[in-house]
């Protein structure tokens, strides 16, 4: 049976919300680059198909419904956080603090928010954080796509800084390759310096 993707929204509108906001972020496992979050709120009326978690769908499929999704949603917000940050207080409250900062970047601003994960986010608007949720609301999953197409686009355009390490291939992830590139090359300013399989090689 397919799951009703608008099933969180729907109870939030029941409650008397009406502007629903889904967040989601990118990048919490690579060795190098940002954490990007995206805030969304869609329209009830949504007519475009596909939506889903953005690690299910093909690049090709991604960048097609982040474009979808950019044409139709009520909002978009978006929060990055640097890997200087990151090294600084620690991955997972760097994604939080992204996830808080793609909400401020909402106008209209949201009235409630739906969060992938199991933490609650800082803002003084009602929140329910939802494990997997990504995989279990309609505007989680277009957060999770806007966040994914954002951050591979940022790892693209630093792939013309610093080459050697194939960041348009990898975009920061610890694969076999990046992994080699490091211990030849060693850490370029974008590589998180508090994670293992970096810090090895300051």
């Amino acid at each position: 049976m397919v799951p009703d993707l608008w099933l969180f929204e729907k109870k939030a509108i029941e409650k008397g919300f009406s502007r629903i906001a889904g967040i989601d972020e990118a990048g919490r496992g690579p060795l190098a680059g940002p954490v990007v979050s995206a805030a969304v709120i869609l329209p009830t009326s949504l007519k475009v198909s596909g939506i889903s978690d953005s690690k299910k769908l093909t690049p090709k499929k991604r960048v097609y419904l982040y474009e979808k999704i950019y044409d139709h949603a009520v909002s978009i917000g978006v929060g990055i956080v640097d890997p200087i940050e990151i090294d600084r207080i620690n991955i997972l409250k760097a994604s939080l603090l992204a996830m808080a900062m793609s909400v401020k970047n909402l106008v209209p601003q949201p009235d409630c928010l739906l969060i992938d994960g199991t933490f609650p986010i800082s803002s003084n608007l009602p929140q329910e954080p939802i494990p997997r949720g990504d995989t279990l609301s309609i505007s989680i999953a277009a957060a999770s796509i806007i966040a994914k197409v954002t951050r591979d686009r940022l790892m693209e355009r630093y792939h013309l800084d610093y080459p050697q390490f194939g960041f348009s291939r990898h975009k920061g992830y610890p694969t076999k390759a990046h992994k080699e590139a490091i211990r030849k090359f060693g850490c370029c300013p974008i590589h998180r310096r508090s994670f293992k399989g970096v810090k090895e090689y300051l």
